[in-house]
């Protein structure tokens, strides 16, 4: 006598594989997307930052100022316009490594999950800072409160602004070389931006203890500097080359 065929669980089984096929390609859209963002907010940020020049610390040449460096009210918002797209930068990254995680072998999933977890960190670290910037020490020097804000200032060469910026990209590396590891190997392109992300930690590593031996206590803005140049342009190649990647996924079947 025949079996009975178990439709229900074959339905079932259909069923999830069809929502995962939706939740694959709809994560290749959005990371398309916060890729493709990630490219175009990342350079122009960096070229509002360069334009904007060092008004304390060791690489000041023109207008400087010292402690509590209440004279920078003249340069209100001047000095600030970077801060404002760069608050985006590392949430636009979190989203990409969000989507990447269902693009990867199912091996690889632990390593994009801990390379999430970092990028996590870095964003709320750094988006803080800098929105701090914005929302806080702008408001002080237009109103004349000195009192504490010399310690969160952009301006102190060894202020609380560059310690959370140097922690933050340290960070940031860390996320990208488990993003790099995690990465599938299916095109040049993602070959490439596979080891351009897994170097930038070593990079980052070795800048951080020369410099910190180097300069000791005196290490100020230098590897802020480093930092955010190794990250950035990272973060630039990175948007391109993931923008690529994940539009080719979007035309997987």
């Amino acid at each position: 006598m025949a079996q009975p065929v178990e439709v229900a669980p074959l339905r079932s089984r259909a069923a999830r594989a069809s929502a995962a096929g939706t939740q694959e390609h709809t994560a290749a859209r959005l990371g398309f997307w916060a890729a493709l963002i990630l490219a175009f907010l990342t350079p122009a940020t960096f070229a509002i930052a360069i334009a904007t020049p060092p008004r304390s610390g060791p690489f000041c040449t023109g207008t400087c100022f010292g402690y509590p460096y209440m004279g920078a009210v003249q340069f209100v918002p001047r000095d600030f316009l970077w801060c404002y797209p760069a608050v985006f930068l590392l949430p636009a990254f979190v989203m990409v490594v969000a989507c990447l995680r269902y693009w990867v072998a199912p091996g690889m999933r632990p390593l994009s999950l801990v390379a999430l977890v970092f990028a996590a960190m870095a964003a709320g670290l750094i988006s803080t800072d800098y929105f701090l910037q914005i929302e806080v020490v702008q408001p002080s020097l237009l109103k004349a409160e000195p009192v504490g804000l010399a310690l969160l200032s952009q301006y102190n060469p060894h202020g609380i602004f560059i310690a959370l910026e140097d922690l933050g990209y340290l960070i940031l590396s860390v996320a990208f070389c488990f993003a790099g590891a995690a990465l599938p190997r299916v095109t040049r392109s993602a070959r490439m931006l596979r080891w351009i992300l897994m170097l930038s930690f070593p990079l980052m590593l070795v800048s951080y203890a020369w410099m910190t031996w180097r300069f000791g206590t005196n290490l100020e803005m230098r590897f802020e500097l480093a930092a955010v140049t190794i990250d950035w342009t990272v973060l630039t190649a990175a948007g391109i080359l993931l923008a690529l990647f994940f539009r080719r996924c979007a035309r997987e079947p």
